[in-house]
């Protein structure tokens, strides 16, 4: 596999980006950066509190900045945030620096998986099912937009998924 391909994973909030993004890099030997981690190494604070200081479109600048640099590494799998997305520059960037995969699930999976997780601001709700079924409409359009290629993440285990992605790679690599 040549170490100079990046690979960016897209998809919602619980659809495995860091935990599939971690194995792949392994698998490739390739380095692991997780956006979200990163703009909290770098401002020294949570997501959370960014969204709480600053609102979405305070963290949205900051995500768009953070990934605008991170695309420019060589030899990456990088974890985006669920929303990275919703800006045209950085579905732009992340389609011209690299291979893009969204990682699909569907919202009854994706609520399964994020349900006990406090660290979720978007989902500091009244009703947080109905609006993680809210971004998958809003954003399913936009990861299919940006994904060369296309996983679906249910019911499968990581080490599945890890092995199909590898496949679809190599099989990309050859058209």
């Amino acid at each position: 596999m040549n170490a100079e391909r990046n690979f960016f994973l897209v998809g919602l909030m619980g659809a495995g980006k860091t935990t599939v993004g971690r194995a792949l890099a392994r698998r490739l030997h390739l380095a692991f950066v997780d956006s979200d981690h990163e703009i909290e190494t770098r401002t020294g604070v949570r997501i959370a509190t960014i969204f709480e200081l600053e609102g979405e479109a305070g963290f949205r600048a900051r995500e768009e900045d953070m990934i605008a640099q991170l695309v420019t590494r060589q030899g990456i799998v990088l974890a985006t945030g669920g929303g990275a997305v919703l800006s045209p520059k950085t579905r732009l960037r992340l389609r011209q620096h690299g291979t893009v995969v969204y990682l699909r699930a569907c919202a009854e999976d994706l609520w399964q998986r994020t349900r006990h997780d406090r660290n979720r601001p978007l989902l500091q709700t009244e009703d947080p099912k109905a609006r993680l079924q809210q971004l998958y409409e809003q954003r399913d359009p936009l990861y299919r937009e940006v994904a060369h290629i296309i996983i679906d993440t249910a019911h499968q285990s990581v080490q599945k998924l890890v092995a199909q992605l590898e496949a679809e790679i190599e099989q990309q690599r050859h058209e």
